[in-house]
């Protein structure tokens, strides 16, 4: 099953009398579990590709699907509701709640979906484990080492168990240890879960990892291969 489908995806942005074509005439499927890496140079579209999957923008035109279901014309409340049950997300900087611990940052999207008590807090402490923080789980972002706030993020974008997880250079703002545990937590959880991982990146750290590589330039793909396994090379 497709977690993720393009469809002849255009996506324009006018400035003036200026038109951008980000997205031009796109078509690509992600299978659920897949373990892929969007690269390209500055303004080749990955960033918009990873918004369109995420639900966080719509295409001029064409279509998109997520777990079969074509999303492209929900409106707001449907789209949010699919975002918070199907979509994970992990950011550059984090994006944890200053004000929650580790603990209730992992927690918070289950407290969202309606989750019971006893379920979150199993689903929580599991996660933490999974990414080796099962020992600062009352510690707030403040506390923690970049490296820690980005296992948080991967645990908090995979509560909700979902049909993929979407991360906007993960490993940009970790040194290299930090971005290569990251990485490996990524594709083990990946491997356990089945869950896709798809990753816009610059870094080729994240591209070594990749078990499939979509290269993007001036808005087309212009390459869409697997490589052989995943890990360094």
């Amino acid at each position: 099953m497709h977690a993720i489908e393009l469809e002849n995806a255009v996506k324009t942005y006018q400035i003036g009398d200026v038109t951008t074509h980000a997205l031009d005439g796109v078509s690509l499927s992600i299978d659920e579990g897949e373990f892929t890496a969007l690269v390209g140079p500055s303004g080749s579209g990955k960033t918009t590709m990873l918004q369109l999957m995420g639900c966080l923008d719509r295409p001029n035109s064409g279509v998109v699907k997520i777990g079969g279901q074509d999303v492209t014309s929900l409106k707001a409340n449907p789209r949010a509701d699919l975002r918070r049950e199907k979509i994970g997300f992990i950011f550059q900087f984090f994006a944890l709640v200053p004000v929650l611990t580790a603990y209730e940052n992992v927690e918070l999207p289950l407290l969202l979906n309606g989750v019971k008590p006893k379920e979150r807090k199993e689903r929580a402490m599991e996660l933490l484990d999974a990414v080796g923080l099962a020992d600062r789980i009352k510690h707030r972002p403040d506390q923690l080492s970049g490296g820690e706030q980005q296992r948080v993020a991967i645990a908090r974008a995979l509560a909700p168990n979902p049909l993929m997880v979407l991360a906007d250079e993960p490993t940009a703002n970790l040194d290299t240890e930090n971005g290569k545990q990251a990485m490996e937590i990524m594709e083990r959880l990946n491997q356990d879960t089945g869950t896709a991982f798809v990753f816009a990146t610059h870094d080729p750290r994240v591209v070594a990892y990749a078990h499939r590589v979509i290269e993007l330039q001036d808005g087309r793909v212009v390459s869409n291969g697997k490589s052989a396994q995943g890990g360094p090379q």
